[in-house]
């Protein structure tokens, strides 16, 4: 490209765009507040149909009142330092003084706790009961990162409205879920939670699974209120480790980080959840940068933010506040609404009021955002759960779901000579790992209920698959890879069958909060029991369960087959067996980059070009000295049973130009894709974009759309995506939030992977 580039200026609220939404244009009013100071409420919102109602039931409260409805208090179970405060939570209810509550459930226990509010307080104002519904109550589905890997929205929507209408009906109000954070950590341990490394598809993921808990009206008994957590940059915890610092730019904290939380905004969440970290020094709770200037000002967010657990309060071991009552000055003026587990706020409000440390403004602002909630939940109307309606197990339609779900998810890795599908009628089935007849295949949020209904397991899934053949199991080592006394046993096992499905991988526990592994290969000695099942001489396949990428060494290559199953769910080994045995043909796409060895991470596809990229004619290159540049496997990799041919992305138009990108102009790309196999199967068309020459350097390549398709042998359709300004452009340091799209070229990637190679350029002009 030629020239220079002039700044075109679009100043728009938001983040990343998702498919087929036009950019929204729009400069936020006026500038962030002081990080430390009392600050303005954001204004207040267009008068909705309770508005009346809640600035009547303001005017009748006290200062106390006031206050405990900012207050949530967790009940028995224990997610955090200091555990449950049950007795604390029945008093503060009983007085009025009580906003929300966390990790009850129970049509009867909810209800014995919505009395005391209702019908023993002076207002009568009902609490609302919030639960980690993450992927799953009794009906669990694959973790989120599995669910990402599906690359249909469709699998996290059907997953909030099956964990919605079994949350409500036992009392429920409130998931705190979609969880949204982008990371390029797979050393952290709540990458399992989240939807991997990319922050388009995260969007478009943030949004179904917003969709499908709400719905389009929250009194519904089949619906509860979402949480976007959590706000923001949580994923770029420094080495991975949980709470760590994240030191960010304003650009990349709004092209890499912000984007999702902006779409679920744009899909109507209901509430926002602030993160542990630190952004750039300062932590989330208080950052009013983001919380208010960003949020509820540029982004006009009308709904609550919560603390997460503590949090409020640990601003007094981050250095920032100087003790508790200081912690609640901060996070009241910086945007929290309400304070999970610590008290500071509601301890301390009635003095920072009357030393003029917060504002009656600010209080009454809070308040009312969870007031509206409240009545939007249909609380104040019917605040009790129909005990007698309350679903109290998995049914057989859900189960179902789960399966079908789970399927989708799985990532077929390698498959050589196309070992895979098995045949049902192979005489002979030996499985074997530590995983094979293991129920430990819900993930790390499977909740207090964990143990109520018993999963599939893989051996169960396999001999219900292939009923006549003889299947044997053996263990050969434990989960943690410690006790290999069982693999001669497993090697024996293997020799009498006419092929292996070994099971490895790692445990629920090893993933999820807190759970950070700074070794992502197999735990333990189950790559020595791979190679003895190698050695036996037995063709074998490999079935990877994992809430993170994991390293794979030597062992990859002696497989004839590896799929990734992720932590499937309650349904986890039926689904394994209908992938393994063909009923299904894998379509899943990897949503995170798999690296060689632990020592390449960060690693990621949509990293920036340095000056001196990677060429092995040249020393002094990007690279290492003692490993194969590049990934094991690339984000968007995953094989199937059949072959599809992906055609060359076209453009509607070839140049276009900045201004009518501003005023709302989008352009279309089309990409074909034809199934030139032997079998039907899905096909994940993903279109990436690169801006190879702008004034702040971008990403070599970033998703832009994806589309995933079923196509009978033969068969063949074509892809749309519409791109507009949010999509072509890119955000700057600006904080007040400005994009920018520059004249210059843009290079279209289509294909089934982040190495897609068939290409088109777009002027802008």
């Amino acid at each position: 490209m030629t020239g220079v580039r002039r700044r075109t200026v679009l100043a728009a609220a938001g983040g990343t765009a998702i498919a087929g939404k036009a950019a929204t244009i729009a400069r936020a009013q006026g500038p962030p507040g002081p990080a430390d100071g009392t600050g303005k409420p954001p204004p207040p919102p267009p008068p909705g149909p309770h508005e009346a109602r809640v600035q009547a039931l303001l005017g009748r409260m006290t200062v106390e009142e006031k206050l405990g409805q900012l207050q949530q208090l967790a009940w028995t179970g224990d997610t955090g330092p200091g555990g449950g405060q049950t007795a604390q939570a029945e008093k503060a209810a009983r007085a009025g003084r009580l906003g929300s509550v966390l990790n009850i459930y129970g049509a009867k226990t909810t209800n014995t706790l919505q009395r005391m509010a209702v019908e023993k307080s002076r207002l009568g104002i009902p609490l609302i009961f919030g639960l980690d519904v993450i992927h799953g109550l009794w009906t669990t589905f694959p973790i989120p990162l599995a669910q990402a890997a599906s690359f249909d929205p469709a699998v996290a929507e059907r997953d909030a409205e099956v964990s919605a209408k079994e949350a409500r009906s036992n009392g429920v109000h409130w998931a705190f879920s979609p969880m949204m954070d982008v990371t390029h950590e797979p050393r952290w341990g709540r990458i399992a939670e989240g939807n991997g490394e990319d922050p388009y598809l995260t969007a478009v993921f943030a949004a179904a699974k917003t969709r499908g808990y709400q719905g389009d009206d929250l009194r519904a008994k089949d619906r509860v209120a979402a949480c976007a957590k959590h706000l923001v940059a949580y994923g770029g915890a420094e080495g991975g480790r949980d709470y760590n610092t994240v030191d960010v730019s304003e650009a990349r904290l709004r092209n890499l980080y912000l984007g999702p939380f902006r779409a679920a905004v744009d899909a109507g969440v209901a509430t926002v959840m602030a993160s542990f970290n630190t952004v750039s020094g300062v932590p989330a709770h208080g950052n009013r940068h983001v919380l208010t200037s960003i949020l509820k000002k540029e982004w006009s967010y009308d709904g609550f933010v919560v603390s997460d657990y503590n949090g409020v309060q640990e601003m007094t071991v981050h250095g920032y506040a100087a003790d508790r009552a200081d912690a609640g000055r901060l996070a009241l003026n910086a945007g929290v609404d309400m304070e999970m587990a610590s008290t500071t706020i509601a301890e301390y409000g009635k003095r920072l009021l009357r030393n003029g440390q917060i504002t009656t403004a600010r209080l009454d602002d809070a308040v009312a955002r969870i007031l509206r909630l409240k009545f939007r939940l249909g609380l104040f109307a019917h605040p009790y759960a129909d005990e007698d309606a309350a679903i109290t197990g998995p049914t057989k339609a859900t189960r179902a779901t789960a399966r079908e779900a789970a399927a989708r998810t799985m990532v077929l890795l390698t498959n050589e000579k196309s070992t895979l599908p098995l045949d049902t009628s192979t005489a002979a089935i030996a499985v074997v790992g530590p995983f094979g007849d293991s129920t430990d295949l819900r993930g790390s949020w499977a909740g207090p209920w964990v143990k109520a209904f018993r999963p599939v397991t893989v051996l169960d899934g396999v001999k219900h698959a292939a009923p006549r053949a003889h299947v044997t199991h053996a263990k050969g080592v434990d989960a943690a890879g410690k006790d290999t006394g069982g693999i001669r046993k497993a090697v024996a096992v293997a020799r009498a069958a006419d092929v292996a499905i070994v099971v490895v991988g790692e445990g629920s526990t090893l993933s999820g909060e807190a759970s950070v592994r700074s070794d992502i290969s197999l735990p333990g000695q189950q790559e020595r029991l791979i190679a003895a099942i190698a050695d036996s001489g037995t063709p074998f396949v490999v079935v990877l369960l994992s809430g993170r990428p994991l390293t794979m060494g030597g062992w990859l290559h002696s497989a004839a087959a590896v799929l990734e199953a992720w932590h499937p769910g309650i349904e986890g080994g039926a689904a394994i067996a209908d992938v393994l045995f063909g009923t299904v043909n894998p379509g899943g796409k990897l949503p995170v980059t798999f690296p060689r060895a632990v020592g390449q991470v960060p690693i990621y596809y949509n990293h920036e070009n340095t000056g001196r990229p990677y060429d092995p004619a040249n020393h002094y290159t990007s690279k290492y000295l003692d490993l194969a540049n590049g990934p094991q496997f690339p984000f968007g990799h995953g094989l199937s049973y059949t072959t599809f041919d992906i055609g060359a992305p076209r453009l509607s138009v070839s140049r276009i130009r900045a201004e009518a990108l501003r005023k709302g102009d989008t352009i279309e790309v089309a990409v074909s894709v034809r199934n030139t196999g032997r079998r039907a199967g899905d096909e994940v068309v993903q279109l990436y974009l690169r801006d190879p020459v702008a004034s702040i350097v971008q990403p070599v390549r970033r998703l832009c759309g994806f589309r995933r398709v079923g196509l009978g042998t033969g068969k063949s359709t074509t892809v749309r995506f519409r791109l507009g300004a949010e999509d072509l452009g890119f955000w700057t340091h600006d904080p007040d939030g400005e994009l920018l799209v520059q004249k210059g070229e843009i290079q279209f990637y289509a294909g089934n992977s982040s190495l897609a190679k068939a290409e088109r350029t777009l002027t802008i002009t």
